[in-house]
C-alpha cells in the first residue's frame, strides 16, 4: 500500500494581523530589492516563462527557457515552429503538451494581433492562450511598472492567510485582500516581497520562524526567535540574494 501524503504544515492566526507600516518596513529591510526570479529579457520572454511556470519551479523553467528561446527567438518563430518541438523542449516543466499549446497560441496572438509586442492593458493579456491575472500582473508589475494588481502564488497566500491579511483561499479573493490594504505603490514590490518572503523563510512546511523578522509582529508564529528583529532581517537578506544567483538552490 502506498504510503499517504503528509499534508502541508498549517498555521491558524491567533491574534490580529500586523499593522501594514510595520509589516512593510520589516519586509523591506529583509527584502529591499525584490526581482523576479524568472531569467527574461523582454516582456515576452517574461510572459513565457511565466507561463512555464505554473505549476513548475522558476529554478527548473530557467534551465528550459535558454534552449526555448535559443531555438525560436520571436514569437512569430515560436508560433510557427512544430508543436512537438516545442513540447519536447519544455517537457521538463510539466503539462507539456498544455503549456507547449498555451506560449505558441499567445506568441500567434502577440504576432498577428499586437504587432509582435507584448499587450500593456490587463484585458487585453488576459485573452492570451494561458494568461490569468498571476500571469498577467507579473508580465505588467515586472516588465512594465504598471500596477494593476498584485501577483498571488502558493507562497503570497501562504503567508497572506498567516498573518492574517486574509481568509480567502481563491487567488482573486486573496489579491483583493491584500489590494484593500496596501497602497498601490507597494502593488509591485510589496507583493513581490510577500512571494520571496514565503519561499525563503515562510515554507509551506516547518516555517522558519527562528529566523523571521516578521516574528514579534505575526500572529502564527511559533517557537522563539533568533536575536533582534533587524539581524533577522539581515539573516534574509543574504538568504535571498545568495539563492537568487543562478544555480543556487531555492526552496520548493
Amino acid at each position: 500500500m502506498a504510503a499517504r501524503k503528509k499534508k502541508p504544515e498549517t498555521i491558524t492566526p491567533a491574534g490580529p494581523p500586523p499593522e501594514i507600516p510595520d509589516l512593510m518596513r520589516r519586509l523591506t529591510a529583509a527584502i529591499p530589492k525584490p526581482r523576479c526570479e524568472l531569467d527574461h529579457k523582454d516582456a515576452w520572454t517574461l510572459l513565457i516563462a511565466t507561463i512555464l511556470s505554473a505549476q513548475s519551479t522558476d529554478r527548473t523553467v530557467n534551465t528550459v527557457t535558454p534552449l526555448l528561446f535559443e531555438k525560436f527567438p520571436t514569437p512569430e518563430a515560436l508560433a510557427a515552429a512544430p508543436r512537438e518541438e516545442v513540447e519536447a523542449v519544455v517537457h521538463r516543466t510539466g503539462f507539456f503538451r498544455n503549456k507547449a499549446k498555451a506560449i505558441q497560441g499567445a506568441s500567434l496572438a502577440i504576432a498577428e494581433q499586437h504587432g509582435g509586442e507584448v499587450p500593456r492593458d490587463m484585458s487585453v493579456l488576459l485573452q492570451l492562450p494561458g494568461v490569468a491575472r498571476k500571469t498577467a500582473n507579473v508580465v505588467l508589475g515586472v516588465a512594465f511598472g504598471i500596477a494593476e494588481g498584485i501577483v498571488v502564488d502558493t507562497h503570497v497566500m501562504r503567508v497572506a492567510q498567516r498573518l492574517g491579511l486574509t481568509t480567502e483561499t481563491k487567488a482573486e479573493k486573496v489579491e483583493q485582500d491584500l489590494c484593500s490594504v496596501l497602497a498601490r505603490e507597494q502593488w509591485i514590490d510589496g507583493g513581490h516581497r510577500l512571494l520571496l518572503f514565503g519561499r525563503y523563510v515562510c515554507y509551506a512546511r516547518d516555517p522558519d520562524c527562528a529566523n523571521c523578522p516578521l516574528f514579534e509582529i505575526c500572529p502564527s508564529h511559533g517557537g522563539d526567535a533568533h536575536g533582534a528583529w533587524v539581524d533577522r532581517a539581515a539573516t534574509v537578506r543574504l538568504r535571498v540574494e545568495s539563492r537568487g544567483e543562478k544555480g543556487g538552490v531555492r526552496p520548493a
